[in-house]
This record gives structure tokens, sequence and C-alpha cells, in this order.
């Protein structure tokens, strides 16, 4: 087994082994040093000795036996280690019983992290982290906040959760509501990091097949979450999409010049019927207009019908009323861009300057894309290798690249 595919082992099993871990000792910083420790010990068997024929038990019962030692060595084994009876049912066990509830581990471990005692703007970056695997870097970046700030926050919640004996248990029906918020924000921001890799090779690409599953599940789990609707509807709307996103050079085609013939119909009728819901159950919601955005997309048959610009710009128009935030702005500029002049968008997109966009790769995409087409040329280089500094997808890196050079 080569290191990539030690990598896709080692990122699949640690939302559930990190999660087990937490349940049975309580203790988030412990579970992920576990956790860390038995991968190190993988990377230097399993080449020698060949790879066990279950690497998640494997992985979990090495994370196991290390934060055993750890707590040893802490002089306070006995404060955490559960009784040789509570042995006999460990914490990954109890959790997998949870399946009649939630048929889906990874759903299942969503709505645990998700709990209500640690801070709103830190709950669905703690389950990033733990469920998802996403990195500190990656995660900071699809908040628009510094990745310094970023650690404090997930510092802040483990304290919490620690000091607070927070019990990393499945809640019940009746508490999923005020989780929901942080579960919708894990699954879109786990989608996100999939479908901005357009080729699908990335190592979170595995995230576009669980998330069309997942969304889905969460609308027969929560039949009156309105937005759950609008974001399974908006998934397929976009994930539809993807067999125009890349052309035969591997280099990635924007939004306006795919040829709609390739998309999935399948998925775009999937989604018809979610919209239809969502519209029912939260017409006003910020989800549902976003899903809207993506389905005035999905009704282009080809490429000679134009692209839908003034409804695209009049529909950014009515979201930015409910979600008026630097990313719907910088979206809403690129339909300015089309409907009025590239001068009155970039105007737009230099207001936004200081709202922590510099590790934004489509920021200054956006950027060198208008300063171009006002000529300043010199400006849109720059912005350009800005942009490639920020380690984009090698199909959108080609097509950055491809950019600067027509300059």
């Amino acid at each position: 087994m080569n290191g990539a595919a030690l990598d896709r082992v080692f990122r699949t099993a640690s939302g559930r082994i990190i999660a087990a871990l937490a349940t049975r000792f309580r203790d988030l910083t412990l579970a992920e040093d576990a956790f860390s420790e038995s991968c190190l010990r993988a990377v230097r068997t399993w080449p020698e000795r060949g790879v066990p024929a279950n690497p998640p038990a494997w992985l979990y019962r090495a994370s196991e036996r290390v934060a055993i030692d750890m707590l040893r060595r802490r002089r306070v084994r006995e404060q955490y280690v559960p009784t040789d009876v509570a042995v006999e049912l460990s914490a990954e066990d109890a959790m997998m019983d949870d399946a009649c509830v939630i048929p889906d581990e990874r759903l299942r471990l969503i709505f645990i992290c998700c709990h209500p005692a640690v801070a709103p703007d830190a709950r669905a970056a703690l389950t990033l982290r733990l469920v998802c695997g996403l990195t500190i870097t990656e995660i900071a970046r699809a908040f628009l906040v510094q990745e310094a700030t970023l650690a404090q926050r997930l510092v802040r919640a483990k304290h919490k959760i620690a000091e607070a004996g927070v019990p990393f248990e499945l809640p019940s029906r009746e508490s999923w509501p005020e989780r929901m918020e942080a579960v919708l924000s894990t699954l879109e921001i786990a989608y996100a990091k999939a479908h901005e890799d357009a080729s699908g090779v990335s190592s979170h690409a595995g995230f576009a097949v669980e998330m069309l599953h997942l969304s889905k599940l969460l609308t027969e789990l929560v039949p009156q979450a309105g937005e759950a609707f609008a974001l399974a509807a908006l998934i397929r709307y976009a994930e539809a999409r993807r067999p125009a996103r890349v052309d035969g050079a591997g280099v990635m085609v924007p939004l306006a010049e795919q040829d709609p013939e390739l998309w999935r119909r399948d998925l775009i009728t999937e989604a018809e019927a979610l919209l239809i819901d969502a519209t029912r159950l939260a017409p006003s919601a910020s989800r549902t207009l976003q899903a809207q955005l993506q389905r005035i997309w999905c009704m282009r048959r080809s490429l000679n019908e134009p692209a839908p610009w003034p409804r695209i710009l009049a529909l950014y128009d009515r979201l930015l009323e409910l979600r008026d935030d630097p990313i719907v702005r910088l979206n809403r500029a690129v339909a300015v861009a089309e409907v009025e002049d590239a001068a009155t968008a970039l105007c737009e997109v230099e207001a936004l300057a200081s709202q922590s966009l510099e590790n934004f790769l489509p920021y200054h995409a956006v950027r060198a894309d208008l300063f171009a087409r006002t000529g300043r040329v010199d400006a849109a280089q720059v912005a350009y290798r800005k942009a490639l500094a920020l380690n984009p997808s090698v199909a959108e890196a080609r097509w950055l690249e491809r950019k600067m050079t027509a300059l």
C-alpha cells in the first residue's frame, strides 16, 4: 500500500475513531493525539508486516492502547478508563448501535459533535476537523478566518467539552433542531471541498458522493427541515454539472462555458423535486435561494441559449437581503460584470478588500479577470499569481495559468 492509499485509509477512519475515543475517554485532545500516534505506528509497521484485513479496526485498537498508555503516564488512569465490564461494549460498538436512529455512521457522528455546549461559531468547524478530517487551513479558508483564530476557537471548544463533561452521545430527536444549522454547515462545507476540485481527484473527492447521500438522508430523517431539502437540491444541481467541468486537456471549464448537454439530467430531476419541498417549507431561507440560483443555470439546455446573467443578478440581489456576506457580494459582482460592466463590478470587489478574503482563491481569480477586462494587465497578473499560490486543484490551476498566459 503506497503513501496515498495509506492517507486515504487514515482520512476515512479518522472521524469514526477519534469520535469513538472521545466518547470513551471524554477527552478530545487525548483522542486526537492517540489517533495520530497510531497512524505513525501504521506507517512504520504496515509496509513491513502487511496491511491488516480491517485497517480501521487496527487503528482503533492501536489508538485505544496508546490512549491508555498516555493516561497511565498521567497517573490518573482510574479516572478515565472504563471498568472491565464496560470494555465488553466499547464506545465504538455503542455508537454503532445508534444505526436504527440515524442509519449512517458519518451523519451520526456529525450530530454527536455538533453539541450546543460548543460555541455556535465553532460547532461546524470542530465537526469538520474531527469527522471529516479537514485541516485547520482548509477550515479557516472555508470560514474566511485566520488560521490562528480558528485554532483558538477549536481549543476553546475542546476545553468547553472537557470542563462541562459533555457526553458524546447521539441526541434525542427533540434536540436535533438546535443542532441542525451546524449539521447543514458541515455538509455544505464538506461538499464544497469536493466541488472545488473540478476533476474529482483530490483527497476530499469522495465527499461528493457522500454528501449526495447524507443530504438526502437528512431530508428523510427531518422532513420538516426546509433548508435540508434546499441543501440536498443545491448539491444535486452542482454535482449534475461535473461531467462538463473539465475539458479534454484537463482544464477547468467555467460554468457559463460548460456544455449543458453533458450535464446529468437524472440529478437535476432529483434536485427539482427537492427544491419544490424546500420552497414549500422554507421559501425565504438563504439556502433555498442558493438552490434556486443553481437551478437557473441547470435549466439551460445548450450553449446556444444565452447565459442567464440578468436572472442570476436579480436573485443575488434578493439573497443579499438575507445573507449580506463577502462571498455573496463576490458572486454578485461576477453577475454585475456580465449585466452591467466590468468596471462597476471591480469597484464592488475592491470594496471587499477588508473582508478577510486574502486566502480565498475565488476572490483573487475574480479580481484578476476584472483587472484584465478593464485593461489593467499588470494587476491581473499579480492577482492570478496570488490565486495560484493558494494551491488550487490541478484543473483549476491549468485554467488560471491559461488565463494568465492569454494576457
